[in-house]
């Protein structure tokens, strides 16, 4: 295998309640240091997969391994130590602690290693300067784009190996769409981040990937790398996903 993979989903099989599944025997790999997208039409399963990946959700059948290690079925505390981190569609801040506060929440899982801690929290605020020049500002007052900033920024405080991204650009009006791109490019580069991107805004989000899967009814109906992924052939993709 050509793309080293950092984390392996092997024919999962999920669902909200007994007999329904919505996942139905999914598999894909994630590569390391890369942004790998997941799209598809509403529905598919998208967000079910991150949600079952981060142990919200615990599948029927089926393995999730991250760098070998068997995590199917693990709690989100436990995969936060692991490495991992998720980023809801939601802006995810505290509003009412100040932009400093919520990167020492980010940083919990080692809170009394005082030295990791300022080490962490000055090279955030050496990749994302505007949010130093904010640190004492409540989280509540920020801009839409630096509400996202403070997000991505918070869930890169532990270092993950892995960050899980579900729709970051939802409801953002088109000017922030890019920014929010840009943090996610800069979160990879200056941090080293591996991406599980989950996006509605396929060709923008296309643009940032390296590799591509697209869902239908809880199933792989396509993938390869980014550069396959043409505006025409997306298109016709989704479009006999709404057919049927």
């Amino acid at each position: 295998m050509s793309r080293a993979p950092l984390l392996v989903v092997d024919d999962l099989q999920v669902g909200y309640q007994s007999g329904v599944d919505i996942l139905q025997g999914l598999s894909l790999d994630v590569a390391e240091g890369e942004i790998t997208l997941v799209i598809g039409p509403n529905g598919a399963g998208k967000s079910t997969l991150l949600k079952t990946i981060f142990g919200f959700l615990k599948p029927h059948r089926g393995h999730i391994r991250l760098r070998e290690e068997e995590i199917t079925g693990r709690a989100p505390f436990a995969l936060k130590r692991r490495g991992m981190s998720y980023m809801p569609q939601e802006i995810n801040t505290f509003p009412l602690l100040s932009v400093e506060e919520n990167l020492r929440m980010g940083a919990w899982t080692f809170r009394r290693d005082k030295r990791r801690l300022q080490s962490r929290l000055q090279r955030i605020y050496e990749v994302f300067p505007a949010l130093g020049e904010k640190r004492k500002s409540m989280a509540g007052d920020l801009s839409g784009g630096q509400g996202r900033m403070l997000s991505v920024a918070r869930e890169m405080m532990p270092e993950p190996r892995l960050l899980l991204v579900d729709e970051p650009t939802a409801g953002l009006a088109p000017a922030l769409v890019e920014q929010v791109y840009e943090l996610l490019t800069q979160a990879r580069r200056e941090l080293g981040a591996t991406i599980l991107l989950v996006d509605q805004n396929i060709e923008d989000a296309v643009a940032q990937a390296d590799h591509v899967y697209m869902l239908n009814l809880g199933r792989i109906k396509a993938q390869g790398r980014a550069a396959e992924f043409t505006p025409t052939r997306t298109r016709e993709l989704i479009q006999e996903c709404l057919l049927g």
